[in-house]
């Protein structure tokens, strides 16, 4: 915001800009447009749609007083808006990215051949972007930028407010301008992308970053364009300098994945927020906020979290979303630690990942099944397992991986909501098939460990 408030100053705007530690600070926005509209006699406020709906329902109530004049325009920094969507969404039964996503091509023209047809022959590579890495050397990482004065000068201001709070400060090494997203952008283009599609969901507990790009906070906070970045990416497949599943993978994730989450946010708030499926009502487990549990998975994306503020999308889904929904915590605290730990995380993109993806909270509107996993897919995706005090290949009984009974106990208590779901046929069979004796154990041994590590239940 200081960089912000400069350039402007530079272009030739007015700014009036409220500090943090300013004594008139309100600390509401709703007070400070208030005071800045009686201040300096404004005719009219403009302020674009924000990215939480309790804001945008508290701009729309200022926005009926006759003594406040204020204009909401849409965020065009948006491939699809919220009018599009809806009318995408009128009238289906089911909401599925896949089938948005196509769309979003088509009206981009992204990846298509002059015929129309998506390249290759086909709309998703996904399924060649699942390898693991354990062998792949020389990541190059996110581009990182040392802290200038005004940086520097935040840093004190934030250590000094909120001393105590979750994470580090230093090292700082994020872009704070939008000249310097685009050079992460171009350090990222230059020198992972190419192996993005195929790593991208791979897991390494020596490297935070693989071959991610780490510009979803840039594209959050507004400074870099989506579909400028997919065509980019775009060129570069078109230039043979990238393969096609790094460009494809890549792009579906922001036009496909990123726009379909906004627009569900928008068509489905302020009800999707209270959903809650399964019932689940734990608390959250105070490890979330230390790092500190024996599970080497959980431990190493935890403290990564602490020191980056960034997990990447199968570390969030597949380890601490998974053990979060496996274990029964409630959603809306996996929500709150979600968006307070996460430097990318804003409500419309944060809530329902987690309501939807992370939890399955809302029981299939966003997926077709629960990303519910064992330990056998962690150890398949990442190297966590070989320096675990659990061993992963161990079912149950003492040293057994946590993620493995959990798993069957999960599906177990949610036999009555999951048993009829097609995509869930064949573990169903499974547990079927194992004698009683077995499934008692499955079950004392999770209600042990859940409430030695988990806590109770809370009321909800």
């Amino acid at each position: 915001m200081r960089h912000f408030k400069s350039e402007l100053l530079s272009a030739g705007w007015q700014v009036v800009y409220q500090k943090l530690e300013d004594p008139q600070n309100s600390g509401s926005l709703i007070k400070e447009l208030k005071s800045v509209y009686k201040k300096y006699g404004c005719d009219q406020i403009i302020i674009t749609k924000p990215g939480e709906w309790q804001l945008y329902e508290k701009l729309k109530k200022l926005d009926n007083l006759s003594t406040f004049n204020i204009t909401i325009p849409d965020d065009t920094r948006y491939i699809c808006s919220s009018t599009e969507f809806d009318e995408w969404a009128a009238g289906r039964q089911q909401l599925r990215m896949e089938n948005f996503y196509r769309n979003m091509r088509r009206k981009t023209g992204l990846l298509l051949t002059y015929k129309g047809e998506p390249e290759g022959g086909q709309w998703n590579f996904d399924k060649d972007n699942r390898k693991p890495a354990n062998k792949v050397e020389n990541f190059y990482g996110p581009k990182r930028f040392k802290p200038d004065l005004i940086t520097q000068e935040v840093i004190k201001l934030i250590a000094g407010y909120f001393p105590d709070n979750y994470g580090v400060l230093e090292p700082f090494w994020f872009a704070v301008t939008r000249t310097g997203a685009e050079e992460a952008l171009q350090s990222f283009i230059e020198n992972s992308l190419a192996s993005f599609g195929t790593y991208q969901d791979a897991l390494l507990k020596e490297e935070a970053f693989l071959f991610h790009s780490i510009i979803s906070l840039y594209l959050n906070i507004g400074f870099l364009d989506p579909l400028v970045v997919c065509e980019r990416v775009e060129d570069q497949y078109r230039q043979g300098r990238i393969p096609l599943n790094s460009a494809e993978g890549f792009i579906r994730q922001i036009i496909g994945w990123r726009e379909f989450i906004r627009g569900i946010y928008w068509l489905k708030m302020p009800r999707y927020q209270e959903l809650n499926f399964f019932q689940n009502s734990r608390k959250l487990p105070e490890f979330y906020w230390t790092g500190k549990t024996k599970m080497a998975c959980l431990s190493a994306s935890l403290k990564q979290t602490m020191e980056e503020a960034y997990a990447h999308h199968i570390q969030r889904l597949m380890i601490t979303g998974n053990f979060a929904m496996l274990a029964g915590i409630d959603p809306k605290a996996v929500h709150e630690w979600y968006l307070s730990v996460y430097a990318d995380a804003h409500e419309w993109v944060e809530l329902p990942n987690t309501f939807g993806m992370s939890q399955f909270s809302d029981g299939g509107t966003l997926a077709t099944k629960p990303y519910a996993a064992s330990g056998n897919y962690i150890n398949k995706m990442s190297n966590y397992c070989s320096s675990c005090s659990y061993d992963v290949k161990k079912k149950v009984g003492k040293g057994a991986c946590p993620f493995n009974y959990l798993y069957w106990d999960f599906l177990d208590r949610n036999k009555h909501k999951l048993e009829k779901n097609p995509r869930l046929s064949m573990p169903y069979r499974m547990w079927k098939s194992k004698d009683e004796k077995h499934k008692e154990i499955v079950r004392s041994q999770s209600a042990v460990f859940l409430k030695n590590h988990c806590g109770n239940y809370i009321k909800i």
